[in-house]
């Protein structure tokens, strides 16, 4: 267990965030550490939707409960927050 920082682009936000996280939070862990940031202060709140991590770039998102250790990323990278449409 380490903290490890990463750089938040939150859909619908025009501000980049430097999170810090653990190495053991979970994809969906980091998607809420990002979110303290930006929901709720730039971008409204979305009950319908789960939020989902990927890559700066990247079209496919990281598992939701794949750790930081597990995903490859590396300290200070950029990650996006997508907000996707629940599945009921």
């Amino acid at each position: 267990m380490a903290l490890f920082p990463l750089l938040s682009n939150f859909e619908g936000d025009f501000v980049l965030q430097l999170v810090a996280v653990d190495t053991e939070n979970t994809m969906d862990e980091v998607a809420a550490a990002a979110a303290v940031h930006s929901v709720g202060r730039r971008v409204r709140a979305r009950p319908d939707c789960i939020m989902r991590i990927r890559r700066q770039g990247s079209e496919d998102f990281l598992p939701r409960t794949m750790k930081v250790s597990e995903s490859g990323l590396k300290p200070t990278e950029t990650v996006e927050i997508i907000w996707e449409a629940a599945r009921h």
